[in-house]
């Protein structure tokens, strides 16, 4: 995705020495730009890159963390559970679930849903795992991790459910506001 983003920018600022040669100046700054100087720095402030982009923060259980229209916070993380849902209406883990409470709060000024299948889990030795949307529709009341739709300013408490094997010990997980974005990385260890 990275390198799509880099093409993108690279595009944008040949275009854009094509159509404005020359130099403009930016009078706020005292500065003057070339046009492929200020298509790059434009180009770069619209994608979100930037210093930090370099070297992704690492959140912590409790701490909020950011990726696109959503703050997370995880609330806790437990693992080691075979069954979830009720006797007459649950489903058998493959391995252990581990279940993930985070509260999730748009921040943005339009409507966002949250699809708790975009989130992942990550094991000490970098294996991937992807949530399992039928056992968190067992384990939240409410459906609050399931294609929920969240107005701005609001936010939603849930269950995101991870279906990993027995002698696996979840290290990370890498929340996303939609299924294409950046994400960022919450540590569990």
């Amino acid at each position: 995705m990275r390198k799509t983003t880099t093409l993108a920018l690279i595009a944008g600022a040949l275009v854009a020495l094509g159509c404005g040669a020359g130099s403009t100046d930016d009078a706020s700054s005292g500065t003057a730009e070339t046009g492929t100087e200020a298509a790059a720095a434009d180009a770069g402030k619209k994608a979100g890159s930037g210093k930090n982009e370099d070297k992704p923060k690492t959140a912590k259980v409790g701490q909020p963390a950011r990726d696109g229209k959503f703050e997370f916070t995880v609330k806790s993380a437990k693992c080691g559970v075979s069954k979830v849902g009720t006797s007459m209406l649950g489903t058998q883990a493959q391995g252990q679930f581990c279940l993930v409470t985070l509260n999730v709060k748009n921040i943005g000024k339009e409507s966002q849903m949250f699809d708790g299948s975009s989130q992942k889990a990550y094991g000490a030795n970098g294996t991937e795992y992807s949530a399992d949307g039928s056992a968190a529709l067992y384990a939240n009341k409410n459906a609050e991790t399931f294609l929920n739709d969240i107005n701005p300013g609001n936010q939603v408490t849930g269950v995101v459910v991870f279906d990993i094997p027995k002698n696996v010990k979840l290290a990370k997980l890498e929340l996303h506001d939609s299924p294409f974005s950046g994400g960022v990385t919450v540590s569990l260890t």
